[in-house]
């Protein structure tokens, strides 16, 4: 069973922003099914957009890269996301050394 993604979103924000770390709704998506996309800036005009994937190979979903680069060019990327799903949330998270805490990264102790 699935998570809905307003609670997935509101139980993350709630966990990033206890280590300090900014976290805004920019686009809020469908509540129950509505996929997710992480914005990370690091404060020096940079940004990365993060979102979940499925492996074809295993099936596994997981957290992948999409772009990397100039912060506007990530807004863009994400605003043209946003144009092909209605029900797309956009987060953006602000850490000058880029963690997002999504898969891969451990919380600190």
């Amino acid at each position: 069973m699935r998570l809905a993604t307003g609670f997935w979103v509101a139980a993350w924000r709630r966990r990033i922003e206890a280590m300090g770390i900014a976290a805004y709704v920019l686009r809020k998506g469908d509540d129950t099914a509505g996929a997710v996309l992480v914005k990370v800036a690091t404060l020096d005009g940079r940004a990365r957009l993060m979102g979940r994937r499925t492996d074809p190979a295993t099936g596994a979903s997981r957290w992948m890269e999409l772009a990397e680069g100039p912060e506007p060019e990530i807004d863009a990327r994400a605003t043209r996301e946003a144009g092909f799903d209605p029900d797309l949330w956009i987060v953006e998270i602000t850490d000058r050394e880029g963690r997002a805490f999504l898969d891969d990264e451990p919380l600190p102790p």
